[in-house]
């Protein structure tokens, strides 16, 4: 169960299949950002019941890999001067890059720009105290909004430890443990997304699985959660690389 291709709209789609030891769980699908896409198969999926799955999904997957590609398009190549806009909490942001060697470093979020004072205008330098100030960003935002979920998840006996780390393929997750880790990138996605993603991981702190169980409880907390995933899925790969 390596690797599956399925065909559909004239394409032809290679799925990597990752074998779950847990039994009782559904087959799942996964579509990437970076166009790979994985199903995750419980231990004793029977290889016909595997293939029609995939068939029966097929444009399902297809659609998702179309968006994403139309996403791309739209991808700029970041230079970091002033112009370039940048999300923050959903909403786009122009740079305005001032050279100001007399003065310290910093970020500012002002009247809708990004302003940032560097003392030499370089590229990297720029880039640097951007992503110092995402990450700052994203621990006061991270906290606030945990803080403001809590109570409706009656589970979680006490609050997790909540992490930030850049992650490639993953808004969040929550480890054995209970420790909730989340991507710094996710604080330029709408607050509802950001709660999506919170929701989902404590979620996880009572269900360890992506079981029936795990799907109903995430319901019960958070009813549309699926309108703010497909959100979030859907400016993937221009919050990513911005």
């Amino acid at each position: 169960m390596d690797e599956r291709v399925v065909h559909y709209g004239g394409e032809v789609i290679r799925i990597t299949c990752v074998p779950l030891a847990r039994t009782g769980t559904k087959l799942r699908l996964k579509v990437q950002p970076d166009l790979s896409v994985q199903a995750l198969v419980p231990d004793g999926t029977t290889e016909d019941a595997l293939d029609r799955t995939l068939q029966k999904k097929a444009r399902w997957i297809w659609q998702k890999l179309r968006d994403f590609k139309t996403v791309q398009q739209y991808a700029i190549k970041r230079d970091y001067v002033s112009g370039e806009s940048y999300f923050y909490l959903g909403r786009r942001h122009l740079l305005k890059v001032h050279h100001q060697p007399e003065k310290p470093e910093n970020v500012r979020l002002l009247r809708g720009r990004l302003e940032v004072s560097v003392h030499k205008p370089q590229p990297l330098r720029v880039r640097k105290l951007l992503e110092l100030w995402y990450f700052t960003r994203a621990q006061e935002v991270f906290h606030k909004r945990l803080a403001a979920l809590l109570p409706s998840t009656l589970w979680v006996a006490t609050p997790p430890v909540l992490k930030i780390q850049v992650m490639q393929m993953q808004w969040g997750n929550c480890s054995p443990d209970g420790a909730v880790t989340l991507n710094p990138h996710l604080v330029k996605a709408p607050r509802k997304c950001i709660d999506y993603v919170i929701f989902h991981e404590l979620c996880h702190i009572k269900e360890h699985h992506h079981g029936p169980e795990f799907w109903a409880l995430l319901k019960r907390v958070m009813p549309d959660w699926e309108r703010y995933k497909a959100h979030l899925d859907r400016l993937a790969e221009m919050l990513l690389q911005s």
